[in-house]
């Protein structure tokens, strides 16, 4: 395939800053089948970092947490009673802190569900439980009485957590933080075809890329790809746009837009003739050069032919199979 370098219009990270987490996610279940009872996952930005099921009972060293399984088993007895109910119940648990390495800013937050819905939730504002429900008042009054534990979960939804979120960000700084830009190009098979804007070597996988029309992203006309792994550990997708219904002169008015998790700058590229990289704009050259190489061996023949009429001339023709399949 001959490519056609052409300039493009991008713009280009300046600076790179992230904003990292540290989640830790709990459910505790009863009557699912082939369900176990307590599940137990933690992240660090976005990245699991341990798992722990009462099934297989195995997890990270020093971590107990059986004891907090069987104490999510009491919690969830409690709260069928307070709902009334019987049957299948599930109770999640979520918690974290984040931390943004530039502005140093951090949140963070403890959330409880019962049954797919808001139960109670930790509001760092007013340093104070938030009960959504009415099943939940009686919670909430009762742990915002407890002084101790308010702030001893303030101190560590703002404090602690950040610490071992900093702590696990060392540990694993050669592959957590890491943020690698992609190379975006703009693709056509033929005439007709479809632009495809193609993305590839970023990380990580937490991107997305989009055409946009007078800055607002489009949806009619456009044909999204998967994320696709390269082997080198990187990611690649594309995203193509039908301009069947596009006017030449309406041209300007599209772009391509890559953007990656974490990161301030988008990559942008303008839809523009001399950005498109193809191999159908070559076929007509090269097919002149062919038949004009054809034709001058031939015109050394005949002369060989009438200057040496007694003299047998052999002409072999032979057209590299590699020129030819490059513009097909």
């Amino acid at each position: 395939m001959l490519l056609k370098a052409q300039a493009c219009i991008i713009i280009v990270l300046l600076s790179i800053n992230m904003k990292h987490s540290l989640k830790y996610f709990y459910t505790a279940s009863s009557g699912v089948p082939n369900f176990p009872e307590f599940v137990s996952v933690g992240l660090v930005d976005e990245v699991q970092m341990f798992h722990y099921d009462s099934n297989t009972r195995r997890a990270e060293p020093k971590q107990d947490w059986m004891i907090r399984a069987t104490r999510h088993k009491d919690s969830i007895e409690y709260l069928k009673q307070r709902f009334e109910g019987t049957g299948v119940h599930i109770l999640q648990w979520v918690y974290g802190c984040d931390w943004d390495d530039e502005t140093d800013d951090v949140d963070g937050y403890a959330q409880y569900g019962f049954d797919g819905e808001d139960f109670i939730a930790f509001d760092l504002k007013t340093v104070a439980w938030i009960a959504p429900k009415q099943q939940a008042f009686r919670t909430k009054h009762k742990w915002d009485r407890d002084k101790a534990w308010i702030y001893k979960t303030n101190q560590y939804l703002t404090q602690i957590c950040i610490e071992w979120l900093k702590k696990y960000l060392d540990y694993g700084r050669s592959s957590l933080p890491r943020t690698d830009l992609p190379s975006v190009s703009l693709l056509q098979k033929t005439p007709s075809s479809p632009v495809s804007c193609h993305a590839t070597g970023f990380y990580p996988d937490s991107a997305t890329l989009i055409w946009r029309k007078d800055g607002e992203e489009l949806h009619e006309d456009v044909d999204h790809g998967e994320i696709l792994l390269n082997h080198d550990g990187s990611f690649q997708m594309s995203v193509d746009l039908n301009l069947s219904s596009v006017t030449p002169e309406d041209w300007r008015r599209y772009d391509c837009v890559f953007q990656l998790s974490g990161v301030k700058n988008d990559i942008v590229i303008k839809l523009d003739k001399s950005n498109i990289r193809t191999n159908w704009g070559k076929t007509g050259n090269t097919t002149v050069f062919v038949l004009g190489l054809i034709l001058i061996v031939a015109v050394f023949a005949a002369v060989g032919f009438v200057a040496y009429p007694n003299t047998k001339v052999v002409v072999y023709t032979v057209i590299s199979p590699v020129v030819v399949g490059a513009n097909q």
